[in-house]
């Protein structure tokens, strides 16, 4: 029987979440606490890295969190962002939240449709000629760079950003039927909490190849993973289960 779920991520802002439908549909709890969260690099840990923002003329921003960051870290240093900076979006919603910080113009703002990097590399290729500059977190693969110098394009990462475990304070209540994961980086965060952790009758959900894995290398039994052939959401695949599971 699950009672009480734990989901990893932050609550969600819209009252229209499927996460709500299935509290009230079968009656559980879901509680939102993320495992883990994001913080910036200090301007000094930025300088060691010896790269001059500057001397770039485009962004690529694959994340809200990238945009937060490079911004908050360039005021903090100091550093006034030209009018005429490019901006290279992985999706039009990361792209819309430009506005935040800078006034959005659509002839220095580019988006891609399906949120993967190559969808936006013909754009990137029509402005062959600039100098792009990616912030990235301290855990990130080489692909994108990989993609850029297969077409000759000139690409800095710049690390801005990292992930650290989000610790549970002492005395924090940890009486969960079930723990639904969307990261390696959360199992991680659960076991340097918990070290002795032992499953029991908890069950764990994960979302993503990569989460699964980490999961299951770490000795725990995955009841529910997604996405799959018939659930593409986590929360299609949770729904079922709970349904199954507290008939």
């Amino acid at each position: 029987m699950v009672k009480k779920i734990l989901v990893s991520q932050p609550k969600p802002t819209s009252d229209k979440s499927p996460y709500f439908d299935i509290e009230k549909k079968y009656g559980v709890q879901i509680v939102f606490r993320p495992f883990i969260k994001v913080e910036s690099l200090t301007p000094r840990e930025f300088r060691a890295q010896k790269i001059t923002i500057l001397d770039h003329t485009a962004v690529i921003f694959t994340s809200r969190h990238a945009i937060d960051h490079f911004f908050n870290l360039c005021k903090e240093m100091r550093i006034v962002i030209p009018e005429d900076m490019k901006y290279f979006c992985i999706t039009e919603t990361v792209a819309l939240y430009i506005q935040k910080y800078v006034q959005y113009r659509k002839r220095k703002v580019f988006f891609g449709t399906t949120g993967k990097i190559n969808d936006l590399l013909p754009q990137m290729v029509k402005h062959k000629t600039e100098k792009f500059f990616m912030p990235v977190s301290d855990v990130h693969t080489s692909d994108i760079e990989e993609l850029m110098a297969s077409k000759n394009l000139a690409l800095t990462e710049g690390v801005m950003y990292r992930t650290v475990s989000n610790d549970f304070a002492e005395g924090e209540p940890f009486d969960y039927d079930m723990l639904i994961f969307f990261s390696p980086s959360g199992i991680a965060s659960l076991l340097k909490n918990f070290p002795n952790f032992k499953q029991d009758k908890i069950a764990i959900g994960t979302f993503g190849t990569n989460t699964a894995k980490a999961a299951k290398d770490a000795g725990l039994t995955v009841n529910l993973e997604a996405p799959t052939p018939q659930f593409a959401s986590i929360t299609a695949a949770l729904a079922d289960y709970v349904k199954h599971v507290n008939a």
